[in-house]
């Protein structure tokens, strides 16, 4: 019985059961991903938190995300295709105020609105230096994003210019921003985390901006650190970034987890080309027998070489040269460069096509494949810069220029929503195959799948009531000088189809049955 009853408790164990259970994760772990071995001995991981983590590695991040951007082809074109894809020549405004009576949209106030918007984003009204207008600023912010990982604006409700709405923008770089500062705050439960003050339920509730750039060559005071910072309300910062983790405050660049690749294949490139060009400019050597060395290029008895193409080259007395079989580059270079490429590209969300300019490899198919998915990315970050952004600034612009008597709508602060209703329409995006597209959208529209504001929007990022206007105007103007478009001939041979008289068509004529006769 003691034996049995050993064994029984043994099994107990180890099964979990009973107090002194040994957990099968002591024997072999339930997930390979946390095995410790000596294969994952090097697998370096940590349980910080996303501010933890961003605190140690921000600065650096964002200084080779800048350098790899300065002086790699590849980041370049992943920063210039990132502000395309979400800013294009701009994201469109539409002001959508509806009549109080029968639900259709008030024009009149329409224009009023579009009209002031307009002379406001001029850069000499919208920003604080009269550098960049509105739409430049969607292109930096948009760079910034992937560059830096963040774009900062602080609202300044200022005249500047000739504008009468106190409204402008400052685009602060992300480096003022200082996330190593741990001063006094606000109240007792709120915290500083990289540079933003959070209240006890992590909403900001300050930033901690330096007066000058940190990497200023002109900014020499670092005595006292504490006055080298201002303080601004988060009511007055519009702080962009694409959060990863929740309880983060400040964005990475877009670059973080490539950065390695395209540092890598830096590199790599510099040695191929080195190689390649030391591979092709050797010709021939030549021995000296002599004990001397004798010649323009010999200094202090050394014999300086440099290659050159089509050259031929001394050796000391009783040298013999092994001469390297350069064959290179090789049909391997091709394929890793396109491997780290492809890395690079998933790692920041795009197409290698986009990011390489390659399309050798591509069909129609495999290219509407990859741009539908880039563009669900794109769309996105779009909604999110419209959101964040454009709404935020439009808000308080519209309450701003009522106030000042900019718009004249006395009913503004009882229906303040009816005024309230703008549009950002996205750059559109290019075909792959123009026919086949415009062929699929007609037949969505007819079958009611979508309108005709929708396919307008999604082709050239126009508006319905635009187009038609601007048809109707250049049919008004067509028909005064008595010409005929092409599209009103189609329309009139169309109309013609439909109106005209279908030719009768003979009733069938049935067949008479005949029974026969039965016979005995």
């Amino acid at each position: 019985m003691g034996i049995r009853s050993n064994i029984a408790n043994t099994v107990k164990r180890v099964l979990g059961f009973g107090r002194k259970a040994t957990p099968l994760g002591s024997l072999k772990r339930a997930y390979q991903g946390a095995l410790v071995s000596r294969l994952t001995s090097d697998w370096m991981s940590s349980q910080l938190s996303a501010d933890a983590e961003i605190r140690n590695s921000l600065r650096k991040l964002r200084d080779r995300s800048r350098e790899l951007v300065r002086n790699n082809p590849y980041a370049r074109q992943a920063k210039r295709t990132t502000q395309i894809n979400i800013v294009g020549t701009g994201m469109k405004f539409q002001s959508l105020v509806l009549q109080q009576r029968g639900g259709k949209r008030d024009q009149r106030i329409n224009n009023i609105i579009e009209e002031a918007w307009s002379e406001w984003t001029q850069a000499d009204s919208c920003d604080c230096a009269g550098k960049y207008s509105f739409h430049e600023f969607e292109w930096l912010a948009a760079g910034a994003l992937c560059e830096s990982g963040e774009a900062i604006f602080r609202v300044v409700k200022q005249q500047f210019g000739d504008s009468k709405v106190p409204l402008a923008l400052q685009l602060i770089e992300s480096d003022l921003l200082d996330e190593e500062y741990d001063g006094k705050t606000l109240t007792k439960g709120n915290e500083w985390r990289n540079g933003v003050e959070v209240d006890e339920w992590g909403r900001p509730q300050r930033y901690a901006i330096l007066k000058k750039h940190p990497g200023d060559a002109y900014y020499l005071d670092y005595a006292n650190k504490q006055s080298l910072h201002i303080f601004i309300n988060a009511s007055e910062i519009i702080h962009l970034f694409m959060p990863e983790r929740p309880g983060q405050n400040r964005g990475v660049p877009w670059f973080h987890s490539v950065m390695n690749d395209m540092h890598q294949l830096q590199g790599y490139e510099e040695a191929a080309v080195i190689r390649a060009r030391a591979g092709a400019s050797i010709m021939g050597f030549i021995q000296n027998d002599q004990g001397e060395l004798i010649g323009d290029d010999v200094q202090n008895a050394q014999r300086i070489q440099n290659f050159e193409p089509g050259t031929f080259r001394y050796l000391m007395p009783n040298e013999s040269v092994n001469v390297p079989d350069i064959d290179y580059p090789s049909q391997q270079y091709e394929m890793f460069v396109k491997n780290k490429i492809r890395r690079f590209a998933t790692g920041i969300g795009c197409s290698f096509e986009t990011i390489s300019k390659d399309f050798s490899e591509t069909n129609y198919s495999s290219s509407r494949l990859s741009l539908l998915e880039d563009r669900q990315h794109w769309s996105f970050c779009q909604k999110y810069m419209i959101k964040n952004f454009h709404l935020r600034v439009f808000k308080m612009w519209l309450e701003l220029a009522v106030l000042t008597g900019e718009l004249d709508f006395p009913d503004y602060s009882a229906n303040s929503m009816r005024y309230c209703k703008p549009r950002w329409t996205p750059p559109a995006q290019h075909y792959v195959d123009p026919l086949k597209e415009i062929k699929a959208y007609r037949e969505a529209e007819q079958a009611g799948y979508m309108t005709k504001s929708q396919v307008i929007a999604q082709t050239n990022g126009g508006d319905y009531d635009d187009i038609v206007s601007e048809i109707a105007r250049e049919q008004d103007v067509a028909e005064g000088l008595g010409v005929t478009l092409d599209k009103d001939l189609d329309l009139e041979v169309e109309i013609g189809q439909t109106q005209a008289p279908q030719p009768e068509t003979p009733e069938p004529t049935r067949a008479k049955k005949t029974r026969k006769k039965k016979t005995d």
